[in-house]
């Protein structure tokens, strides 16, 4: 007797080669890498969940939307956030539906326990009719249970999921390692047609070993300046191409800076139509800071783009010391203005200023040494040498030393201590 061990075999996926995948996508709008479409591949092929991971914008919400027009699959989205619960995620039950059909079967319940000698008895009837109601008939299915019970196949995108809740994860387990979902109520459902599964993750957090395990798994960062430069073809932005490839260059060289949120591949496209519907062949730092809003959505970002765009279009560009700053002017910065500090405009001395040639400026510890002498918060109150300042200042020969006495009667009244309160 000889026996035979099954080897598991890859299921026939729509592509054929790699070389597949990219064409597909590319019909779509979509330029991949060879990178990014063997991960593809293999994920039509073993039928394993693909986890995507990099920096917002890159492309990865992009991918599952034309993975389902280019399969012809259905396409179905969970987008996370935080707080969110699993009812929101797999099922929840109808309860409204449930209300009004037990409004509307009262007569028929009414029946059932009429005859009925006591109270246990006509709960126990009651009890063996719940199955009724808590049955697929009143099953509200949320994204994941209506991939897995779907008849046709679907692209299912569990979108930022490193948003959601790290108990959200754990109720992603049975459905990323399985494809099935179990409602206790019920029993389990498995998926009739393997859905391909694409999470995504902008890394604002780390996602749990468990999930990554079930999962393929690419970062996919921002692309090649050729690859960008394809991208924005593809789009047909009406940008000439020499215009849209300085324009790559610009945006790469913004991604570089310490920004708060660096352009997105999809602001690249926005911003080569937004020039192309102004009518601009060629580019300038001028036309880009106007329109720098585009992809730089934040105040502080919009500055730091704003400094750098001149020497991004042109490495050889001089910037106006007297506005190199952001601030339009200069107040001792070391760098020369056309305007002078030596004569006051508000009528106050403008006080000493270094010579020239005095680099280094005054010591600022003689300074400070010179200025620490004995009584020189006399004008203090409190301070030591107050009282001969004063006198000083009024003329009194009295010594301020001998402090004026009090008489009791005058601390008595003045603390309301002379006062006696009726009863």
């Amino acid at each position: 007797m000889t026996s035979t061990s099954e080897q598991p075999t890859a299921a026939t996926g729509p592509f054929e080669s790699v070389d597949d995948v990219v064409e597909a996508l590319a019909a779509q709008g979509y330029i991949a890498d060879r990178r990014l479409a063997t991960t593809v591949f293999l994920l039509t092929r073993l039928e394993k969940p693909l986890l995507l991971e990099g920096p917002a914008g890159v492309g990865k919400t992009e991918l599952a939307k034309m993975l389902a027009v280019a399969t012809g699959r259905k396409f179905l989205r969970l987008q996370c956030y935080e707080g969110q619960d699993e009812t929101k995620a797999l099922y929840e039950w109808d309860y409204g539906k449930q209300l009004l059909y037990t409004q509307i079967l009262r007569e028929k319940i009414g029946q059932v326990v009429e005859d009925a000698p006591d109270i246990p008895t006509a709960v126990d009837r009651i009890g063996a009719q719940d199955s009724v109601f808590f049955s697929e008939r009143f099953l509200a299915p949320r994204p994941l249970l209506e991939a897995i019970r779907s008849d046709e196949p679907v692209v299912l995108l569990i979108d930022e999921v490193d948003r959601a809740d790290e108990a959200l994860e754990a109720v992603l387990l049975e459905t990323l390692g399985e494809f099935q979902i179990s409602v206790p109520e019920v029993g389990t459902f498995a998926a009739k047609n393997a859905p391909y599964v694409i999470l995504t993750s902008n890394n604002t957090r780390d996602l749990a070993a468990a999930l990554k395990r079930r999962c393929l798994h690419l970062f996919l960062d921002y692309p090649t300046a050729e690859r960008e430069l394809d991208i924005v073809r593809s789009k047909n932005t009406g940008l000439p191409e020499a215009a849209a490839r300085e324009l790559v260059e610009v945006v790469r060289g913004l991604r570089e800076l310490e920004l708060r949120k660096a352009p997105s591949i999809s602001e690249t496209i926005d911003w080569a139509r937004t020039l192309a519907v102004l009518g601009i062949d060629d580019l300038n730092s001028q036309i880009l800071s106007d329109t720098v809003s585009v992809v730089v959505k934040y105040d502080k970002d919009v500055t730091k783009a704003l400094n750098a765009l001149p020497g991004l279009v042109d490495p050889n560009a001089t910037i106006d010391d007297a506005h190199g700053h952001g601030h339009g002017h200069g107040h001792g910065h070391g760098h020369d203005g056309d305007h002078s500090h030596d004569a006051p405009t508000n009528g106050r001395s403008a006080g000493p200023v270094p010579a020239p040639d005095d680099e280094d400026g005054p010591d600022g510890r003689a300074v400070r040494a010179a200025k620490d002498e004995p009584g020189r918060h006399a004008g203090v109150y409190g301070a030591p040498g107050r009282d001969n300042q004063e006198a000083a200042r009024t003329g009194s020969d009295k010594n301020p030393t001998n402090p004026r006495k009090v008489s009791s009667s005058q601390g008595d009244r003045s603390f309301g201590l002379g006062r006696k309160r009726a009863l």
